[in-house]
């Protein structure tokens, strides 16, 4: 194994649309005893909800600056392009970070990323300490990788001709066997025979031990996560996954496109069409901030399938322009029409 002297320590946070990344990786910096702390946020789709989350922070230890998006595609499929520079640019700062972490989008695959630090440009700079993948435990125990998997598991059994899983099933896999520490989020939601069922559902996707860490809203000690020391990169090829023999993974399975509406009176009625988008349509993923009306505050809107959440993060800065803008992911052929008309009504 290579040896980690002298090089900074990367933590992959990998998981599922929705499956609660964001929240984890903000209750890490919030907790991060001064740790300084980079992060790389890897959007899919054409604005950066996550990491204005993020920059929102206000930590002393993790500036705005130290906060850097990748929106241009999905970051297993453009580290060349997107990822060394991000890289670059962070590694350039003073004073030094300590840790980075990177948030991938929910339809990456880790495994390409950390075979990236085994090039010879980066490979002694930085180190992969280590693979978390962040698993939705509510949506697991109903039987779904995400919230919303009606509409696809439909479409499967209508289809006889497929003999293998589908898109959605394969992405998590990948994630799953990548990683050295499982996040089952959203545990408070659970009682303790559907989290042992959970777990015991996870344990069959591992084929080596792998601690499973049950949390609610993000919380967790950062020790847990950071300064594992494993040097993924150097044992990653040994991690089995479905595309070792696909030489150029596309995610041509999956749609996104941004929204953008008026000012709105009530949270609670967008809340209200956001879910029946949800319900009507087969959008995974929704995200994105709103101009209330007399509020001075920005407001973020998460939404898992038919699960929406609304709150007020921070005020709108002098320098912003107040507007509305989601950014809706699902599978391929959402009907953008259908959904910007159920969200306008």
């Amino acid at each position: 194994m290579t040896a980690t002297i002298n090089r900074v320590p990367c933590t992959v946070v990998t998981g599922f649309l929705g499956s609660g990344k964001t929240t984890l990786i903000r209750n890490v910096l919030e907790n991060a005893n001064g740790k300084r702390v980079a992060i790389i946020v890897n959007e899919f789709g054409d604005v950066g909800i996550d990491g204005d989350i993020l920059k929102g922070c206000g930590i002393d230890t993790c500036p705005e600056e130290n906060v850097v998006e990748l929106a241009n595609g999905c970051i297993c499929c453009t580290v060349a392009d997107d990822f060394l520079p991000a890289l670059d640019q962070i590694l350039s700062r003073e004073p030094k970070v300590d840790h980075i972490l990177i948030e991938t989008s929910g339809l990456a695959l880790p495994k390409p990323l950390v075979q990236a630090f085994q090039w010879p440009a980066i490979k002694g700079r930085v180190t992969v300490d280590g693979v978390i993948a962040v698993v939705d435990g509510p949506a697991l125990a109903d039987g779904r990788v995400a919230s919303d998997m009606d509409a696809l598991a439909a479409q499967r059994a209508a289809d006889d001709s497929l003999d293998h899983d589908d898109p959605v099933e394969e992405v998590f896999e990948d994630q799953v066997a990548c990683a050295d520490l499982i996040i089952l989020s959203k545990s408070d939601l659970l009682e303790q025979d559907a989290l042992s069922a959970v777990s015991g559902k996870l344990a069959n996707h591992l084929t080596r031990a792998v601690k499973i860490v049950p949390t609610a809203n993000g919380g967790i000690d950062p020790s847990v996560l950071m300064g594992l020391g494993l040097a993924v990169e150097d044992d990653i090829d040994n991690r089995k996954t479905h595309h070792d023999d696909v030489d150029d993974h596309e995610h041509d399975d999956f749609d996104s496109f941004v929204i953008e509406l008026p000012a709105i009176g009530d949270p609670d009625e967008l809340a209200r069409r956001v879910a029946a988008v949800a319900e009507a349509e087969n959008v995974l993923r929704l995200k994105g901030f709103a101009h209330v009306e007399g509020k001075p505050m920005r407001l973020v809107l998460q939404a898992v399938g038919p699960r929406v959440s609304h709150y007020y993060d921070r005020p709108w800065t002098p320098q912003e322009e107040r507007r509305t803008r989601l950014v809706v992911i699902g599978q391929k052929g959402l009907d953008r029409s259908a959904v910007e008309a159920i969200l306008a009504a």
